[in-house]
């Protein structure tokens, strides 16, 4: 539940981001690797979205149809 609550704070709110938010997901157990490759998933991915959403990128029907 650690990880889902950092990586939905860092998407919905990055600028409220502290270093408490890293500690707590050191206390459940991730390694610091661990915690980058959250940070680098989530951020990339929303990363991604705003580039796509920038440049009007519409998704492909099938993607449409199964959303």
């Amino acid at each position: 539940m650690a990880m889902l609550d950092y990586a939905s704070k860092l998407t919905e709110r990055p600028t409220d981001m502290i270093w408490k938010d890293v500690e707590r997901l050191r206390d459940v157990g991730y390694t610091d690797r661990g915690i980058l490759d959250i940070n680098q998933i989530v951020s990339y991915f929303a990363y991604v979205n705003r580039v796509a959403d920038g440049l009007g990128v519409e998704l492909e029907d099938f993607w449409k149809k199964n959303a």
